[in-house]
């Protein structure tokens, strides 16, 4: 197999950088020939979650203890200090023992050479060998690393994981919504929703992404089977005005879908999708087109990375992006046709973290529809 080279380009999720590598396999090449992984990610519950919690006050006592023993043994770390001293009162230093890697190799030395294995090339119709019955604590998601920028969709971000934070957090907000996700990516929000939610339609563009959400979603029927949510995987392009309905598409909305869409949902999801101002305008555009044409009022939530980068223009680091994002916010607040308004607050996330990752720099937006008739 070629060594995997990556262009200037290239974009990596700091999910993937933090991921244990024992919880990684590559498992196929999909159809654009991209190596994918399938990583397991476990939920903390509630009772994780306070064991948790309780071991941050734990540590904080721990602290305010330490502060004590610290100078009891201040005295002692001297004394050890000056045992290290030659006459001259010069700091002998102490050499560590070679390890096994800095040894020359000997014949009788044996290593593992670990490649590997390509389980399957490009998608299969069929995923029900593959999709092996999760527990309540797992989720299973296949996802690719190391992506041109026009491919992050591929890959899983942040803002899916604090979405999926404040989804279980809030269980009783969602149970029984009829759901929309924008921008899907790998279908992990979806996923999550679905453990409480009737219907998500999770959504996205490019038939090898949408393969990989519907693969996904195989993998976690065990999980979704004991929730009872059902996800379905369409297409929607947000640079084109209408849905589409082309049977002999792969992903394509049939007449009780449209009507499913129209009449029942209350929830939009979009996490992490605001990183082209391009993208980030078409967004708000048919989030203005989906809901005025919604049956019922609807919410909408949106998670964003405050991605920081220096910038010639303006010779200083800047955040333009998020800026950007901002500006279309309080310009889609101020939208009214006669028949809607919205407004936007900020939810802080002090709710409980059911899975391992940074949340800094992210934030969750709630968008609420006010009728105006």
């Amino acid at each position: 197999m070629e060594a995997i080279t990556f262009s200037k380009d290239t974009v990596l999720s700091d999910i993937h950088i933090r991921i244990q590598q024992k919880r990684q396999l590559m498992v196929r090449l999909n159809t654009a020939g991209q190596p994918v992984f399938q990583t397991q990610f476990k939920i903390l519950w509630k009772k994780n979650t306070v064991e948790i919690a309780s071991d941050k006050e734990e540590n904080r006592i721990d602290g305010e203890n330490k502060s004590l023993v610290s100078r009891e043994a201040a005295s002692h770390d001297v004394q050890e200090l000056e045992a290290l001293l030659d006459d001259d009162g010069d700091l002998e230093v102490q050499r560590r023992p070679p390890s096994a890697a800095d040894r020359p190799e000997s014949p009788d030395c044996v290593r593992d050479v670990v490649c590997p294995t390509i389980l399957t090339i490009g998608s299969e119709e069929n995923y029900e060998e593959e999709a092996t019955c999760n527990t309540e604590d797992v989720v299973k998601i296949e996802h690719t690393m190391a992506t041109p920028l026009d491919d992050v969709g591929k890959q899983i971000w942040r803002g899916a994981f604090i979405l999926a934070d404040y989804i279980l957090w809030q269980q009783d907000l969602f149970r029984g919504c009829t759901v929309l996700e924008l921008g899907a990516g790998t279908g992990f929000t979806s996923i999550i929703m679905a453990t409480v939610a009737k219907t998500v339609f999770c959504t996205d563009v490019g038939e090898d992404l949408l393969e990989m959400c519907e693969r996904n979603i195989s993998l976690n029927k065990g999980l979704l089977k004991t929730a009872g949510g059902q996800v379905k995987v369409k297409e929607l392009d947000w640079l084109k005005n209408q849905l589409c309905t082309d049977p002999d598409a792969a992903f394509c909305w049939t007449e009780d879908d449209i009507a499913d869409l129209y009449d029942q949902t209350t929830v939009i999801l979009a996490a992490d999708v605001f990183y082209d101002d391009d993208l980030t305008d078409a967004l708000f555009k048919i989030l203005h087109r989906i809901t005025h044409a919604l049956t019922r009022l609807c919410t909408i939530y949106v998670s964003i990375e405050r991605r920081f980068n220096f910038t010639l223009r303006y010779m200083d680091i800047t955040c333009d992006a998020y800026n950007h994002f901002r500006n279309c916010l309080n310009n889609f607040e101020k939208v009214s046709n006669g028949k809607l308004k919205w407004t936007a607050t900020e939810i802080r996330p002090v709710f409980p973290q059911f899975f391992c990752y940074e949340r800094e720099h992210l934030e969750i937006w709630k968008i609420t529809a006010i009728s105006l008739i």
